[in-house]
């Protein structure tokens, strides 16, 4: 049985103005990396295997600061969904440019077959690869939506926190929800 902790990365100033990142390389904010700390110290506390995390570097510099000992490694998959002309933009701005209706024009965003296709394949190959294992991964809102959406398909999850931290357990017959965006944590972080 595979159980993967699943976590979004740190804040960066553009999730503070709304910004849509997509794939464009957002590093974390201050805030950001103090909360990456912070869940690190929590999950020192607990036996993982390895980390794997997404190349973009506010996925990246959350699953560096979290990584420790950790086996640290990097895939593709994990890359934040692609939102082609609206990356960098506002809702605001999008509204601006292309009007209300924006979501149902194509503006280069990666087509749902494609994104469903690869995390699919990510979870095929840590279930191969890691089959008694915990393994953490550091990704983005959008694509754990699609995680979520394959693992636990009959309950409609809302958009994780930032370094929030979400665990499921899959087994053969159903996945098991045992922990969900819980940010206990980010106390700390308000506090500083």
């Amino acid at each position: 049985m595979t159980t993967i902790g699943f976590i979004r990365h740190g804040i960066t100033a553009w999730n503070k103005e709304g910004r849509e990142q997509g794939q464009l390389n957002i590093p974390l904010h201050q805030e950001g990396i103090i909360a990456a700390q912070i869940l690190a110290k929590r999950l020192a506390n607990e036996q993982w295997d390895a980390i794997f995390t997404s190349p973009l570097a506010r996925a990246q510099q959350t699953a560096e600061i979290i990584a420790q000992q950790l086996p640290l490694k990097i895939d593709a998959r994990l890359c934040e969904i692609g939102t082609g002309l609206i990356e960098g933009t506002t809702e605001q701005e999008r509204i601006a440019k292309w009007g209300v209706h924006w979501r149902e024009m194509e503006l280069g965003i990666e087509k749902e077959q494609e994104i469903l296709n690869r995390c699919e394949a990510f979870l095929e190959y840590i279930k191969c690869e890691f089959p008694t294992n915990r393994v953490l991964v550091v990704s983005h809102g959008d694509l754990l939506q699609r995680f979520f959406q394959l693992l636990l398909p009959e309950q409609n999850l809302p958009r994780m926190h930032n370094t929030a931290l979400t665990i499921i357990e899959l087994t053969k017959f159903e996945n098991k929800l045992l922990l969900f965006n819980c940010t206990k944590h980010r106390r700390l972080v308000n506090r500083m």
